[in-house]
């Protein structure tokens, strides 16, 4: 009497054409995250509502900045900040006041920001002007 041996199915998996896949997602995420711009509006205020500081930087939509009614260029910025944060009374707790029109790019901002955070200014308040 002859006994046949069943045949196993094989429980191995190929990972290649997994690993392939998961590459080309990849890829394909990376290229698209460089494409994408993020525009975000910031809330709106008026004076009301607009903590009172000491140093208020405006920018409008022509990205042009005003560090306490005074236009300056982003380069002058800087140094105007860090001169009114030496100039203020409680130089520990500076505060700084971004007052955006609608419309003005993140990056605008983020600049600004970077200049506060460059100067160990504590507080930023980042808001979009309203047109009067």
């Amino acid at each position: 009497m002859g006994l046949k041996k069943r045949s196993k199915v094989s429980a191995e998996f190929s990972m290649s054409s997994l690993t392939d896949i998961i590459f080309l997602l990849l890829i394909f995420f990376m290229l698209t995250s460089s494409l994408v711009q993020i525009n975000l509006d910031l809330p709106e205020s008026d004076s009301r509502t607009v903590a009172s500081t000491s140093i208020t930087v405006m920018v409008d939509k022509t990205n042009k900045h005003t560090l306490n009614g005074k236009p300056l260029t982003i380069r002058q910025l800087e140094g105007a900040i860090s001169q009114a944060v030496a100039d203020s009374d409680n130089r520990e707790n500076a505060a700084l006041t971004i007052a955006a029109e609608k419309g003005v790019h993140w990056e605008n901002i983020s600049r600004l920001m970077t200049i506060a955070q460059r100067l160990n200014i504590k507080a930023i308040l980042a808001t979009q002007a309203k047109k009067k």
